[in-house]
């Protein structure tokens, strides 16, 4: 009889273990996929990517990238009828309009920090309660069962 190694998280455990809270599913691609496919279902998936946006743009490293990247964030989602505008107050968009030429990796940490508490608080519990997630939930419960690797 095989043995069930402790080592092993099935893809249930993983999937399951998104809605523990929203960072574990950020920080895994197909959660991330799930919730990205969700919030485009929800016509708010420019929250996710100015969310990704800011953490890619906070690891970069050199002067030039920075003032090009973040002139690239402001443009696609700060500014005005910006093609992918977020939902933020008018004293948040008005500083980082202030500071956008000369910026730091810190510029957007505000209004990151607003985007993440509108998706945590409004977008991640309405996908917990989704069909996209219902079904991921059950078709890794169904397509794994016979998935624990047996010590040899």
């Amino acid at each position: 009889m095989p043995v069930k190694c402790c080592f092993y998280r099935s893809q249930t455990t993983e999937t399951m273990a998104w809605s523990e809270n929203m960072d574990t599913l950020l920080t895994n691609q197909a959660g991330l996929d799930a919730f990205r496919t969700f919030l485009k279902s929800e016509f708010s998936e420019e929250n996710v990517e100015f969310w990704l946006a800011c953490e890619d743009f906070k690891k970069t490293e050199s002067a030039e990238k920075i003032a090009s990247k973040a002139k690239m964030i402001y443009s696609e989602f700060i500014e005005a009828d910006a093609p992918k505008e977020i939902n933020i107050d008018f004293s948040t968009r008005d500083l980082i309009s202030k500071n956008i030429a000369e910026p730091t990796l810190r510029c957007f940490d505000e209004a990151q920090k607003l985007i993440y508490s509108l998706m945590a608080k409004d977008s991640f519990p309405r996908f917990l309660k989704s069909e996209i997630y219902k079904k991921l939930v059950n078709s890794k419960q169904v397509g794994n069962h016979k998935k624990w690797f047996p010590f040899l």
